[in-house]
């Protein structure tokens, strides 16, 4: 089975899906590809691949993504075929930690075979603030991820539920209940 989760920057979502991972040991995080450079103590291969965009427009090429976007200018994200491959082969149900147009693409690829989880902040002012707090961003980055995060709420009736992150222990609780219900199916 396939989890796939999304959300505008600074939701939680990350927060949440490490949670989650930290409770089942029948799950396994699908660790995307990016050209952008790593944020803070990110680390290659553990939070994603990164690659440069001629090695990313490369893989385009050879169709070795499921789904992948230029999120931001110049900027690419992608979900490699081979990731999920190499889950599935260990029985583990594959979760994704992607951006919403990805989230998107992920459900119409895995259609019932996957549950499509939209993690909302409680306000964009709120989202706001998280970012400013995160300190790893310029404003204008942050201003830029902020109009981003209006235009992608309008997507969330695309995802099967939606988990609005205003009180973490909530949102967590709340997680561990959808996810079971649908992995018990």
């Amino acid at each position: 089975m396939i989890l796939i989760f999304s959300a505008p920057s600074g939701s939680g979502k990350s927060t949440l899906v490490n949670y989650l991972l930290s409770q089942r040991t029948d799950l396994e995080f699908s660790v995307s590809c990016t050209t952008r450079a790593p944020r803070g103590q990110e680390k290659h291969g553990c939070e994603y691949y990164f690659i440069t965009n001629e090695e990313f427009l490369q893989r385009v090429k050879n169709d070795e993504f499921v789904e992948y976007e230029n999120v931001y200018a110049g900027t690419y994200y992608g979900t490699l075929k081979s990731e999920i491959e190499r889950i599935e082969k260990q029985g583990h149900h594959v979760v994704f930690d992607v951006d919403v147009k990805g989230g998107i693409n992920l459900k119409k690829y895995f259609g019932d075979r996957a549950l499509s989880i939209f993690v909302a902040p409680p306000s964009v002012n709120e989202l706001r603030k998280r970012l400013i707090g995160r300190g790893t961003d310029s404003e204008e980055k942050i201003n830029e991820r902020v109009a981003k995060a209006a235009l992608e709420m309008e997507d969330c009736p695309q995802f099967d539920i939606t988990i609005v992150n205003d009180d973490l222990t909530k949102a967590k609780a709340e997680l561990i209940e959808q996810v079971t219900a649908f992995l018990s199916k």
